[in-house]
């Protein structure tokens, strides 16, 4: 089986960086990709520290592969970081699939790491404030950037709102269709912070999925498999695509409903979601 790509994950786990005894078991939990996360997950006193450890745990012999979340541009380590990420790039045999910037709202910062990156590694902007969801197009429209990811619980604290269905509906629905005008992946939805009720995980991917999203931010190993579930398509879903290609050469409709061109795009979209394409 081929490896899931970042632009492809549908699930993508984070771990603490300053747990290094945690990234085999994040390698081979299943996620699509693994997040070695320098940012919300490491106290200030340890961000040095696991800085060291990603770096060394990206350059060692063992084959992990993840992305890395630093901290924010503007942040006391965010260079350092960035810096120390870059040169591991450009050695060979590292593990490095990716930077994932978190509160991205400059274009322009986002292009400069861009622009510094080899070929081949994967850019994430993570759009966590008002000032990144206007500008969201943007930050998908930079080259490098692969698609964009959402953090819902930073969002509603720097809207300071507190009935915030209505606006995460909106700003979700932003996200994908800025990420579908700038012609990248569909966005990563934000970590959901249930790791007992699972159905809860399962109810907020499938939430996801129908607003458009690729894939959802998971913060548990036991979350991966209920996202993964939910953004899958169903087994009535693939019956209902196989009929429609299979009739959409002849037959003008299908139960009662006209088999023309954007019916079979979500057919084929469907079963490429499956597999079967």
């Amino acid at each position: 089986m081929t490896e899931p790509t970042v632009a492809g994950a549908v699930t993508a786990l984070f771990v603490p960086g300053d747990r290094p005894d945690r990234f085999a078991k994040a390698a081979s939990s299943g996620a699509d990709v693994v997040i070695m996360d320098l940012e919300d997950a490491v106290a200030p006193e340890m961000k040095q520290a696991a800085l060291a450890a990603v770096i060394e745990a990206l350059s060692g012999p063992d084959g992990l592969r993840a992305l890395v979340r630093v901290n924010a541009v503007g942040t006391a380590t965010y260079e350092d970081e960035i810096t120390a990420l870059l040169a591991l790039a450009n050695h060979a045999g590292h593990g490095l699939a990716g930077i994932v910037i978190p509160k991205a709202e400059d274009p322009v910062a986002v292009q400069h790491v861009g622009e510094a990156l080899p070929p081949g590694l994967d850019l994430v902007p993570l759009i966590e404030s008002a000032a990144g969801l206007v500008r969201a197009f943007e930050l998908a429209a930079v080259p490098a950037v692969t698609r964009l990811a959402f953090g819902a619980i930073d969002f509603v604290l720097d809207i300071d709102a507190e009935a915030i269905d209505g606006v995460l509906d909106y700003v979700r629905a932003q996200l994908v269709i800025a990420s579908r005008a700038a012609g990248v992946a569909a966005p990563l939805d934000s970590p959901s912070v249930d790791i007992r009720d699972l159905e809860r995980v399962r109810a907020a991917a499938r939430a996801a999925r129908s607003f458009g999203f690729g894939g959802k931010l998971c913060i548990h190993p036991a979350q991966l498999g209920e996202v993964a579930a939910a953004f899958a398509p169903t087994a009535e879903d693939i019956a209902w695509a196989q009929r429609v290609i299979g009739a959409s050469g002849g037959a003008v409709q299908l139960d009662g409903q006209m088999i023309d061109r954007p019916v079979t795009d979500r057919a084929n979209r469907i079963l490429v979601r499956a597999g079967l394409r």
